[in-house]
């Protein structure tokens, strides 16, 4: 089975640089392909893939900026594969990635797999607890793929793999985003599919990403989800509304401590910051990273549930096309 690597980029040669760094030092002893996919950046990463083209066996493409999703169709579409493993530029391959990936798909091969993802020692201490925020079972439930179930489960595209059959009956990314992989997963289960978690295929991903561009990530994330709680119906999780009823909630806490000074529900928020800040704290050694760990899940909260508040208002209540609603999360192709 050839895999190739397909990654999409947009104005990151740095990022690519350590991204096939990481991938000079495979221990996987097959043949492998990347596809380099330069989704109209201003600052190439041609160069980057030049370096490398004596130890890897590299394709470059430039093409004219449509996003993401439909870069990574473009790059599967040119690649030689029988499988497709995909991956976003800030993230960093660990040496056995491929190995357990091939393993895996021996044992008991799926046409859909996705990966968790892991911080590395030398990320800030802004990106482990933003990496915290993003994976804890405290925050996501696991959704991310650090404890979801193995079965039934959704790979995001920073760490996902395809069949080319697979890519080939779903016509791979539709043009929304965020959102682009949790409605390739639904498509690919609805055209009788399946996908599953590897949880030892993880990678080091970066989240080359501040205070700022998190707060504008989650929210973005909040709109998608109604989007595709109104197309796919059948897979709308009552776990998809907690961010929002945790916003809610906490504000209705606070209000209830001022006007009729009862803090009980209120105690309950700060026992359950109390508990991030513990388990951030031991899993990072770093109180400090314990604290940041606080600012990055009320920021995901936040961001998330009025996201997602004010898309199931426009989407749900009023009906409104998810384009026109939310021009910004989908690109024209």
């Amino acid at each position: 089975m050839l895999f190739s690597l397909i990654i999409p980029v947009y104005n990151r040669p740095d990022e690519v640089d350590e991204l096939l760094e990481s991938l000079t030092h495979s221990t996987y002893k097959e043949i492998f392909e990347i596809v380099l996919v330069e989704d109209g950046s201003s600052l190439v990463c041609k160069e980057v893939a030049q370096k490398y083209g004596d130890r890897l066996d590299i394709s470059y493409y430039y093409k004219d900026n449509s996003g993401p999703g439909d870069s990574r169709n473009y790059g599967m579409k040119k690649a030689r594969g029988d499988y497709f493993i995909i991956f976003d530029s800030d993230c960093i391959i660990p040496k056995e990635y491929l190995s357990v990936v091939d393993t895996a798909l021996k044992q008991d091969y799926v046409d859909c797999f996705g990966g968790p993802d892991q911080a590395l020692d030398s990320f800030s201490d802004i990106q482990k607890a933003i990496n915290f925020a993003m994976t804890s079972f405290l925050t996501t439930g696991g959704i991310r793929g650090g404890s979801e179930k193995i079965g039934k489960f959704q790979p995001r595209s920073f760490n996902m793999g395809l069949s080319r059959k697979g890519f080939e009956a779903s016509k791979g990314f539709g043009n929304i985003h965020p959102g682009e992989d949790p409605d390739l997963s639904i498509r690919l289960w609805n055209l009788g599919f399946e996908t599953k978690l590897f949880p030892n295929a993880y990678v080091y991903h970066k989240r080359r990403i501040d205070w700022d561009k998190f707060s504008v990530q989650v929210n973005k994330f909040g709109k998608a989800r109604p989007i595709l709680n109104s197309w796919y119906p059948k897979y709308s999780k009552l776990t998809f509304f907690f961010p929002s009823i945790f916003i809610i909630g906490f504000f209705i806490s606070f209000l209830l401590m001022l006007v009729f000074n009862f803090d009980s529900l209120l105690q309950l928020y700060f026992v359950y910051f109390l508990v991030l800040f513990l388990v951030s704290s031991y899993q990072n050694k770093s109180i400090k990273i314990g604290y940041l760990s606080l600012i990055a899940v009320w920021k995901q909260f936040y961001g998330y549930g009025l996201g997602f508040i004010k898309s199931y208002f426009k989407v749900i209540i009023l009906k409104q096309k998810p384009q026109e609603a939310f021009p910004e999360l989908f690109f024209k192709i």
